[in-house]
């Protein structure tokens, strides 16, 4: 096993967040922690405001991104989600940085609302290219390595996992792609579509980018191909609504094989927090060890 990185717990958390709003005039007491995986992130019960705590000042650059991009979508009418005050962000606490956004009144789409999701990305995907800052080139497996590296699995894993990642980025480079380039979400999954009175919202900028819009539409098919999260309707009003269906075309599964990764490691971080995240990791595993979904995924 190698070293692993500092502990991203809720309690490391909760002091980034008291830091952080102390340092912004906002009063924490009574946050209520919502999610914590990539990030961290609380809703505060004294304002409408969710805190979003990244896990290292590494991600600074990423952080910065996500200003800009919650910025660009506000100015082109997009529905999605909005900063909050205060007004010069990110901000640093505690060698993390963290973002103050609105609370949106509303809740996680389900299932049903699949399509949805297809529409709003094929909105996002005609919208012209940011002229106020560059959207960094689409890199799906960026952050794969990194996740290896500080996850507490076992060594023959990480090497499987990092085999697998340069087969894969050698697969990537020699597909040719049927669709044009535009700024996508990147990590185009249910969980980040929020349904309210006024309509979806789209939220969570931080894998946002310029590329091929194959890798958003792949995010909800792999869901359906190997996790088994969509019904076979389900999938297809997802495809119906966006207008394309990405298993038809022939790189397809290179670009699944790539989400299985990176899903896999995601949860990967957090393996020694349960036994439940623990046995869906060996789940997962199995998948790419063997190339057959023999198993369903649990979404976590």
């Amino acid at each position: 096993m190698t070293d692993t990185a500092p502990a991203f717990t809720a309690d490391s958390t909760r002091a980034v967040l008291d830091s952080a709003c102390r340092d912004a005039g906002l009063d924490p007491k009574g946050a209520t922690l919502m999610r914590l995986g990539e990030n961290a992130l609380y809703k505060l019960a004294s304002a409408p405001i969710v805190v979003r705590i990244a896990r290292t000042m590494d991600y600074w650059p990423n952080v910065e991104k996500e200003v800009a991009v919650a910025r660009w979508l506000a100015d082109q009418g997009f529905a999605s989600g909005r900063l909050s005050r205060p007004a010069d962000q990110p901000r640093a606490a505690g060698g993390h940085p963290v973002t103050f956004w609105e609370f949106i009144p509303g809740e996680v789409a389900m299932p049903d609302d699949v399509a949805l999701l297809g529409r709003e990305l094929r909105e996002l995907h005609r919208l012209p290219s940011p002229t106020t800052f560059t959207l960094p080139r689409t890199d799906i497996l960026a952050r794969i390595r990194p996740r290896v590296a500080s996850s507490p699995v076992s060594d023959d894993d990480k090497q499987l996992l990092l085999e697998r990642c340069e087969e894969l980025e050698n697969e990537v480079a020699r597909l040719s792609f049927p669709l044009d380039e535009c700024a996508i979400h990147g990590d185009a999954h249910i969980k980040n579509l929020m349904i309210t009175d006024s309509g979806p919202l789209l939220i969570d900028f931080e894998n946002f980018s310029w590329g091929q819009p194959e890798w958003d539409l792949s995010m909800t098919a792999t869901e359906y191909v190997t996790a088994g999260w969509w019904t076979d309707k389900q999938y297809n009003d997802f495809a119906r609504s966006y207008g394309y269906d990405i298993r038809n075309w022939e790189g397809f599964p290179t670009l699944r094989a790539t989400h299985e990764i990176k899903m896999t490691t995601w949860i990967m971080q957090n393996v020694d927090h349960s036994p439940e995240i623990k046995a869906e990791f060996d789940t997962r595993m199995r998948t790419i060890r063997t190339g057959e979904a023999n198993a369903r995924w649990r979404p976590f």
